[in-house]
């Protein structure tokens, strides 16, 4: 499929260059597979040309892995206008200087990503970056989440999942699946085994998230090999599917798959609950940037700012799954579902925007206030990098063969003796990238 949208993309270019498009009129967006609502690209064009009086045609591509994206720009010197990466790629590209400023001067236009970004995104993003730069100048939050712990409710103890050491409990032995992410796994164990000095006040929860000490890793290291025993498999994307299905009982796992477990786990009269540790976790965020060699600045300015607006912000909400950085009155009202009793504080998400005190709103995806103070964002590690990947590597060793083998190969039998392709791929289904570092 990447091979017939990559020469969808090239015959595109091609008609467009047939046809005397210039290279000004044509945007080039680069994003994630089954991350935006595709119809919006249409009318973005159309827009565009009611705001701007100028024709533009977009030629979408999509990737799967962030250092593709990132390898793409950075050694090939692609002239994508507008890309999608994750928070530490955003850093990453930062500070080696790969990334232009967002043109928020719209004339006419409101300028919806200033309007509608959420506060709490926009603080975020400002810590992103070395050397006293203000990420918020060259990219803009899309999509967030939070890691945690999925499992199911009929043979878990509630109280074991306020904890990360539930993932070394001998209870749950083989029933344990944990994402194939070093990066992911490692940040929330790393504030798991630090609890003493975060409460000493000798260590900040953001100083953890650069901790790429050969003593943090050996301690890190040494958890997870009391882990990997229990450990039935490390997984970028069938994790969900062995909760569903009960052949797991904990996922170490994102909150956007999460839901979609729990979507399908309630249609199978199946428990699946999300909780975030006590001790602490991280926050991901992808957001769109203008890459260097970018060629149509403007119109990737504008695209950026057309993503904002609340309308197409809960458009994609739907289509994804996730949750927009975008926040309004508008998406509020939209997203807020009575059947949910309880009641979040999404004030740090929403501003003062009225009912955000007491919001109706699924806790998994739209987290109480009380947890987002003990997440935090993940940082990259530059040339530190290699360490966490070696490190991760024998981890994983060789448990990553045979079992996980079989299980993949079980959910594959699974899917097509019940002739459930089609609907895997349906709308509501919508996976999670890969992030790979």
């Amino acid at each position: 499929m990447k091979r017939i949208a990559h020469i969808a993309a090239l015959l595109a270019l091609c008609l467009l260059a047939s046809c005397g498009t210039d290279r000004e009129h044509i945007l080039k967006v680069y994003n994630w597979g089954d991350y935006i609502d595709e119809e919006l690209i249409p009318e973005f064009e159309q827009w565009y040309e009611e705001q701007t009086g100028e024709p533009v045609k977009v030629v979408y591509q999509t990737f799967d892995i962030n250092e593709t994206m990132l390898s793409k720009i950075e050694k090939g010197h692609e002239d994508f206008d507008v890309v999608c990466p994750s928070d530490y790629i955003i850093q990453r590209m930062l500070n080696e200087g790969l990334l232009l400023p967002i043109n928020k001067q719209f004339g006419n236009t409101p300028n919806y990503i200033d309007a509608n970004v959420s506060p709490y995104i926009r603080g975020v993003f400002s810590k992103i970056a070395d050397g006293g730069i203000d990420a918020n100048d060259y990219s803009v939050g899309y999509m967030w989440g939070t890691t945690g712990i999925l499992y199911n409710a009929k043979y878990v103890d509630p109280e074991d999942v306020k904890s990360w050491d539930v993932i070394r409990n001998p209870k749950y032995a083989d029933k344990i699946f944990i994402k194939d992410a070093a990066r992911d796994v490692y940040c929330p164990i790393n504030i798991f085994l630090h609890q003493n000095e975060l409460k000493a006040g000798e260590v900040t929860m953001d100083e953890l998230m650069m901790d790429s000490s050969d003593e943090s890793l050996e301690a890190f290291e040494a958890f997870m090999a009391q882990v990997k025993p229990l450990v039935a498999g490390w997984e970028a994307d069938f994790g969900k599917e062995q909760m569903t299905q009960e052949r797991g009982w904990l996922n170490f796992t994102w909150s956007g798959d999460a839901e979609w477990a729990m979507m399908e786990a309630r249609e199978l009269g199946v428990d699946l609950r999300y909780e975030v540790p006590q001790e602490g976790s991280n926050v991901w965020f992808d957001g769109w940037v203008i890459p260097k060699y970018a060629r149509n600045v403007k119109a990737a300015s504008y695209f950026i700012n057309f993503l904002c607006i609340p309308e197409n912000a809960i458009r994609n909400m739907d289509y994804i799954g996730y949750v927009s950085t975008v926040t309004s009155p508008e998406i509020l009202e939209a997203m807020e579902d009575e059947s949910f009793e309880e009641t979040v504080d999404v004030r740090y998400l929403f501003g003062d925007i009225e009912g955000a005190g007491e919001a109706h709103l699924d806790p998994t995806l739209y987290p109480d206030a009380s947890v987002i103070e003990r997440c935090v964002m993940m940082r990259d590690w530059g040339e530190d990098t290699p360490k966490l990947i070696t490190t991760w590597s024998r981890v994983k060793g060789s448990n990553a063969n045979a079992m996980t083998m079989i299980v993949i190969g079980l959910f594959f039998a699974v899917l097509l003796v019940l002739g459930i392709r089609k609907k895997f791929f349906s709308k509501r289904r919508r996976r999670h990238h890969y992030r790979k570092k």
